[in-house]
């Protein structure tokens, strides 16, 4: 299953524009080419056309067809100072502190983004998950009905249960430490999201813990048990179920045995993990243990899409995430 080109297709209909903030790197300028070439998305580059073109010319790259901005010289940059001021000043920024970190790359992309110059950003190559994720939240901000950013793992368990390819959205693996019942309902919903957005299906989300329909009792499974109670009262529109074990959510004799009036028992396709110890090491497990590919993390909750790279990505991570923000961007419209 070649999910990557099936995402790179999607998001060649869209033709959208992605801005990476890190020309600094030779890894995203590399991407750039690659991009460009492959006609899947206009790209943004951050920074001075100089440096970025002798850069590309000295390792051999054409960035023929992708647009540099330099921020210093940006014809909107005064707009873009005023409205990050206005939006930070009562958190004690000042007029001067704007105007630097307007000009700094990851918040003048987010600002493209938040201005609609472009439909996401990418980042991550250079800066830190933090770096990134605060940039994000203080010029876009959370969407709107949800409080928390979190994230979602695109998981491909190759021949499941002998009945061939499946693909699993596993969430929160990334960001969320020790999430509440509220933080994990918006989890809920955030990557229900991510799957229709990515994948076109409908998603059937497993709340996960390790008792099913009160098999056990427990302060931790009285959480998951809360999380149910909020998405009912969100009357959210996909089919859920909790608190249930991960065998009784995706095989479907156990889930039978275990949950027989439940909707999703033994059909989960988006797993929610109770937290970011479970989560992370659950999604590793199944990477390394069952051969599985684990596309992501896919930032989600945020009101326009920016995604995070490990700063150990490769060329082909940048390429890959640049269609999985376009096809967010289309989820957020």
């Amino acid at each position: 299953m070649n999910l990557t080109l099936s995402f790179k297709e999607k998001a060649k209909l869209l033709q959208g524009i992605t801005v990476l903030p890190e020309s600094n790197d030779i890894r995203t300028l590399k991407a750039a080419e690659i991009i460009i070439k492959e006609g899947f998305s206009k790209i943004i580059l951050l920074g001075k056309p100089e440096v970025i073109k002798k850069d590309a010319e000295a390792n051999g790259l054409s960035l023929a067809g992708v647009e540099i901005i330099d921020p210093e010289n940006y014809s909107k940059i005064k707009e873009f100072e005023d409205f990050f001021y206005e939006k930070r000043k009562s958190k004690g920024l000042s007029i001067e502190e704007s105007q630097k970190l307007v000009r700094q790359p990851l918040f003048f992309g987010a600002l493209l983004v938040q201005f609609k110059v472009a439909n996401g950003m990418v980042a991550g190559a250079f800066n830190t998950t933090g770096d990134v994720l605060r940039a994000a939240l203080q010029v876009i901000g959370v969407k709107e009905g949800l409080k928390t950013v979190s994230s979602s793992f695109i998981i491909v368990a190759p021949n499941f249960l002998g009945q061939g390819d499946k693909v699993f959205l596993f969430g929160d693996c990334a960001v969320v430490p020790d999430p509440t019942s509220e933080q994990l309902a918006d989890i809920a919903v955030s990557t229900a999201e991510t799957r229709r957005a990515l994948l076109g299906d409908e998603p059937k989300v497993a709340l996960l813990s390790f008792s099913t329909k009160g098999s056990a009792k427990h302060e931790l499974v009285d959480k998951v048990l809360e999380t149910k109670r909020l998405l009912e009262e969100r009357k959210v529109d996909f089919d859920f179920d909790g608190e249930i074990q991960l065998d009784a959510a995706v095989v479907e004799k156990i889930g039978k045995s275990k949950a027989p009036n439940s909707k999703i028992a033994g059909q989960a396709n988006v797993l929610i993990f109770p937290d970011l110890q479970a989560g992370n090491i659950g999604y590793k497990l199944v990477e390394r243990f069952a051969g599985a590919e684990a596309i992501g993390p896919v930032i989600q909750g945020l009101a326009a899409p920016v995604c995070d790279l490990s700063r150990g990505c490769s060329v082909e991570d940048i390429v890959n995430t640049v269609a999985l923000v376009l096809l967010l961007s289309k989820k957020n419209k």
